[in-house]
């Protein structure tokens, strides 16, 4: 009639308490860091790295574009969404930009907020980049046109790497870590 409870048993490859821990100590947005550090884990290839650039839809998108768009619905909610909204209006409206019809002037608001918002999600996306970097969980360098380079600029575009605690994030580590222990269990 019961089922005998199972212990729980933490995964071998990713300690997510200890990440969060060294987050906390390190990151002013612990939360909206390890949101990132998923993200980043989400599209890493095996080595860890992601980036610089990112397949979506049959197009290649740099990786900061495709973190920016993926955290996009975090600014969605809330005051702040409607008072960027009616900023925007005002400004569009104040530079002559804005459109007579309704839905061509709510398509020009909306574009106007996913460019301010992305603008912004770039700066929080730095700061957050070089939180986990401190915190030992991330490295980045640029890749670049001709070779990579730790500067920016000059048509070079950021490539993220998973270090330390971090790599038992990614889907390669999972997999390989969920075959090991099934080998363990059935073998």
């Amino acid at each position: 009639m019961f089922q005998s409870a199972k212990a729980y048993e933490p995964s071998r490859s990713c300690d997510i308490a200890a990440v969060l821990e060294q987050l906390a100590h390190v990151s002013s947005r612990p939360r909206y860091a390890f949101m990132l550090l998923n993200l980043i884990a989400q599209v890493a290839r095996a080595d860890g790295s992601a980036g610089p650039w990112i397949k979506r839809d049959n197009e290649l998108v740099s990786l900061r574009d495709w973190l920016c768009d993926a955290l996009t619905p975090m600014a969605q909610r809330g005051p702040r969404h409607a008072a960027l909204a009616e900023r925007v209006l005002k400004d569009l409206d104040k530079n002559g930009a804005l459109p007579r019809e309704a839905e061509a002037a709510q398509q020009a608001v909306a574009a106007e907020m996913r460019v301010r918002i992305r603008t912004a999600g770039k700066s929080n996306l730095s700061r957050a980049v070089s939180e986990l970097v401190k915190a030992g969980l991330l490295r980045r360098h640029y890749q670049g046109y001709r070779i990579d380079h730790c500067n920016r600029g000059g048509q070079r575009h950021a490539v993220y790497t998973l270090i330390g605690r971090a790599r038992g994030l990614t889907a390669a580590t999972r997999i390989q870590t969920s075959e090991a222990q099934q080998e363990l269990h059935f073998g």
